[in-house]
């Protein structure tokens, strides 16, 4: 195992919440063995001295889809999407492209959250995911959760973001399409078969398909229950898109382990989420960024209601102390622009080091690896980023990466014209 030397003006504490100066993590293989060691390790394999800079863990999107957007779409809008001229493989290698962009961006793991396009079964996030583990690609480690399982007709059901007229593009429970309790539990079983790490459920309307009304509960109690019920014995979380406030309590309920979005959360709900520990992953950024002008009158409309309720609800959970992870919804937010979330999470009420909380120590309690990513610390996983300046005082330092290692490996570094 090879022994790197990173040095750097300052590091980020997250645990603690400080900044401290100077910088010297030693990284040995692919985990940080020491951070600011009293007598730093003689004749290392290699040196890397990046000044002015201030180290991070690597940063982490608990919200996007590489499988949508990216390249050959319109600037600013979430395309393409849903086109049927788009096969599985297409998909797949535009992710990888996109894969590339978020780690480059800092973000070194990421929750791919929900396929919602036709696959004839297959699991694209998990393939990428595999190809990305196994050194065929550069991208962030990924927490695939395959298909989102969604009733017919549902937010995440792929046929409702067109409107195809019925038969045009028929979809299989493999593909996400649950209807009843044991619809559910057997697609659920089918996504975990298959390599899935966490579940995404659509439980209720959203803003972009031509579904139900944003706020409208999608699923039952019982169909809820039983998705949490398989999940949870399976040993992986469930996050549910859920928009309304009857639908977020719902989960809650259900055992459901984080709400995706929220943005309708009454402030009993709010303190409902405090009380069970759920995690909410808001993705504010969107509701500010979306270019809902190019989007069709009856989504607008939606848009236009729903996201500043979202934006006045964010500081309320904010204040109440809701359990906030990272997440953009990609490419809702254009991938490789995943940072500014956190500055919308800092705009919205949150202080710099708690964005940089959201983005590390959250998102890593989120997907339960706490123990080994989201700090600089020895024994952690070597997930390093560098960016310009100190993001504690400004968090649009964050957009300024500079160096990013991945478990252990350089996957960029600027050097600024020098070797």
């Amino acid at each position: 195992m090879t022994t790197t030397v990173i040095r750097a003006a300052r590091w980020v504490d997250v645990a603690a919440g400080e900044v401290r100066s100077p910088a010297t993590v030693v990284v040995v293989g692919n985990r940080i063995e020491s951070v600011d060691p009293a007598v730093p390790p003689q004749d290392p394999d290699e040196v890397i001295d990046l000044g002015d800079a201030t180290l991070l863990p690597g940063l982490m999107d608990m919200e996007l889809n590489l499988l949508i957007g990216g390249p050959g779409g319109p600037e600013g809008l979430p395309s393409p999407m849903h086109g049927v001229q788009d096969d599985p493989v297409y998909r797949t290698l535009r992710a990888a492209v996109n894969a590339r962009t978020t780690v480059e961006a800092g973000f070194t793991t990421v929750r791919n959250l929900g396929l919602m396009v036709k696959t004839g079964g297959y699991l694209l996030d998990v393939a990428l995911q595999r190809a990305i583990d196994q050194g065929w690609h550069v991208g962030p480690r990924i927490y695939p959760a395959g298909h989102a399982v969604t009733p017919y007709g549902g937010h995440l059901d792929p046929t409702v973001f067109q409107r195809f007229a019925p038969g045009i593009m028929p979809l299989s429970v493999a593909e996400g399409i649950a209807n009843g309790v044991d619809d559910v539990r057997a697609c659920v079983r089918y996504q975990i078969r298959h390599g899935a790490k966490l579940i995404k459920v659509s439980a209720s309307g959203g803003v972009m398909s031509h579904s139900t009304a944003p706020g409208a509960q999608q699923y039952s109690d019982d169909e809820f229950a039983a998705i949490a019920d398989e999940a949870h014995r399976a040993g992986v979380r469930v996050a549910a898109h859920a928009v309304g406030d009857t639908a977020i309590r719902a989960c809650i309920r259900a055992g459901i382990d984080c709400i995706e979005h929220g943005f309708l959360a009454s402030d009993d709900t709010i303190q409902m989420m405090v009380d069970h520990g759920t995690f909410l992953v808001s993705t504010t950024y969107l509701t500010e960024a979306m270019a809902i002008d190019r989007i069709a009158p009856e989504l607008r409309k939606k848009a236009e209601m729903v996201f500043p309720q979202a934006q006045a609800m964010l500081p309320k959970a904010i204040a109440a102390g809701v359990r906030i992870a990272c997440g953009t919804d990609a490419p809702a937010v254009p991938h490789g622009q995943n940072a500014k979330e956190l500055c919308a999470l800092v705009a919205r009420g949150m202080t710099p080091m708690q964005a940089l909380r959201a983005a590390t120590v959250t998102s890593a309690e989120l997907i339960e690896a706490d123990d080994e990513l989201g700090r600089l610390a020895p024994g952690y996983l070597a997930d390093i980023v560098a960016v310009g300046g100190d993001p504690a005082r400004d968090i649009a330092a964050t957009l300024d990466v500079r160096f990013v290692m991945k478990d252990g490996a350089v996957v960029k570094r600027d050097t600024g014209g020098q070797d």
